[in-house]
């Protein structure tokens, strides 16, 4: 592994939550580690797996699935259905050979620009320590 080598994540953020704690983050100059690529959905209850499954077939070193505080949901129990889909598709991954440190879930409102930044250093730090994702690695 190359010592210059930095985690390709691919971060899917709720519209109306996640996405505005980003921006939040964003405009306040704050300082988070430029690994991730946002993708804005707009619920994380409507995120399809094969979206997830894609992501690492193209290349991702993890996913980051981020949406509003459970009963706070836009559309009322979309992060619901999230938290149930999504905790039977990290079971499924790890089925595949990918290491359940590269799949990560979390909360946050628009309001969290902190939350955001801490997670963002979190879920960058430990896709980095498991090196580069290999499962789904394309040939050259």
């Amino acid at each position: 592994m190359s010592t210059n080598w930095e985690p390709k994540i691919v971060a899917f953020l709720c519209n109306w939550c996640s996405y505005g704690a980003a921006d939040l983050a964003g405009v306040s100059r704050m300082q988070y580690p430029p690994n991730i690529r946002v993708i804005r959905i707009p619920c994380s209850g409507r995120l399809s797996p094969k979206f997830i499954l894609s992501a690492f077939m193209n290349g991702a070193d993890g996913v980051w699935i981020s949406g509003c505080h459970p009963g706070d949901c836009h559309y009322l129990e979309g992060n619901y259905y999230a938290r149930r889909k999504f905790g039977l598709f990290k079971n499924l991954i790890e089925y595949t050979g990918i290491e359940p440190g590269r799949l990560h879930f979390s909360w946050i409102s628009s309001a969290e620009s902190t939350k955001f930044v801490e997670v963002v250093t979190g879920v960058t730090e430990a896709v980095r320590a498991l090196g580069p994702q290999k499962k789904f690695a394309k040939a050259a």
